[in-house]
């Protein structure tokens, strides 16, 4: 071979590919086996006793009460400590109307105020706040009536102002009320009494 002609290079030989194999397609078979669970669990309706009255009014607040704590029991050291972010409502009880305030706790939805309206409660401003009241009630939000002091915290002076004007709205509704069936009363009384006396016989009629 003379040196002018070139030295081509070896091809490289193609690999030739294999053809695929198709992979066999194992068909899970479906469970038709069901599980009837070994306790049934009836549905129970919870109630909040709130199922016969309308909400007149809610108010977002935060709830303070002056008492003793678990630890300071009995010693007659009180102060204030928070009982909760909530909304504070008016509720009126469609029957008999009477009107109450309940405020349950945001998160646990747990009562910490609960009573009613009476007229003599007076809403007192708290000192060096222009959005928060004071007052004190004969309070059943523990399960038994109790008088506990409160303080109730609005987000501005104007919500704050509202409130009490809304509160002592509803306790002269309540007062009416109450006036009403006091009277009621009275002449359910006299009726009574009458007829009572009508039964009598004296000695000079028998």
């Amino acid at each position: 071979m003379s040196d002018d002609q070139e030295t081509k290079p070896a091809e490289t030989p193609k690999v030739e590919e294999e053809p695929k194999k198709e992979e066999d397609k194992v068909k899970e078979e479906e469970s038709t086996a069901t599980f009837e669970p070994v306790v049934k669990l009836d549905e129970v309706e919870v109630k909040s006793g709130e199922e016969e009255e309308e909400t007149l009014c809610t108010y977002r607040s935060k709830l303070f009460i002056y008492g003793e704590t678990l630890l300071d029991k009995g010693t007659g050291n009180k102060t204030w400590r928070e009982r909760g972010i909530g909304e504070a409502r008016i509720l009126r009880h469609r029957e008999h109307q009477r009107i109450r305030f309940l405020m349950r706790q945001e998160k646990t939805m747990k009562v910490i105020a609960n009573h009613a309206l009476d007229p003599r409660i007076t809403l007192e401003p708290n000192a060096g706040s222009d959005r928060s009241w004071v007052w004190s009630a004969y309070d059943f939000a523990d399960g038994e009536l109790e008088e506990k002091v409160f303080a109730l915290r609005f987000a501005n002076s104007d919500i704050a102002t509202e409130f009490k004007e809304t509160y002592e709205k509803y306790q002269k509704e309540m007062e009416s009320l109450l006036a009403g069936e006091d009277k009621a009363d009275e002449s359910g009384e006299a009726d009574e009494a009458a007829e009572a006396l009508s039964g009598l016989k004296t000695a000079d009629e028998e």
